[in-house]
């Protein structure tokens, strides 16, 4: 979700288990970059680009683990919200569009499934209030001088 220049799509197209990638974007430049990285990869034919504001691009469809590497820094109130400001904007807390896509991503899961989510203290998003729907386990952390960056495996709670 949020596939960008299309890097973890092509990192888990290219591990020999994975039979096929669902890649999304809002942003149509971004997801033509990522289809031309594909190529080189020689992965292209394992990942599917759709473009699409979250899950409005993959229907009912259900997944064994969604990748999301969110936009989550607040937005700037004099600037105007356009594609190129998508890849960093999460809303006016920088927490709305991950907000938004822990609702969404729920129906989304098979059983079992899980979520690698990439957040940010910035957000104002606790591990308690993720907790409510999702069993949280911390995979990797990174604080830097402004925030900490926590890499987050979610599995929906049952």
């Amino acid at each position: 979700m949020g596939t960008g220049s299309g890097i973890q799509a092509i990192t888990a197209a290219l591990k020999p288990e994975v039979e096929r990638v669902v890649a999304v974007d809002i942003n149509p430049e971004a997801l033509k970059e990522a289809e031309e990285r594909a190529v080189p990869a020689g992965v292209s034919e394992k990942i599917e680009f759709r473009l699409g504001d979250l899950f409005q691009a993959v229907g009912e469809e259900r997944f064994d683990y969604i990748l999301f590497n969110p936009p989550y820094l607040p937005s700037h109130p004099k600037e105007p919200r356009d594609e190129a400001t998508r890849a960093w904007d999460g809303g006016p807390t920088g927490g709305e569009v991950i907000r938004r896509f822990l609702r969404e991503a729920k129906e989304h899961l098979k059983p079992g499934g899980r979520i690698l989510l990439v957040l940010s203290t910035r957000t104002g998003i606790t591990l308690e209030e993720i907790a409510e729907d999702y069993e949280v386990e911390v995979l990797e952390g990174e604080s830097l001088f402004f925030e900490k960056l926590l890499c987050l495996s979610l599995r929906r709670r049952q």
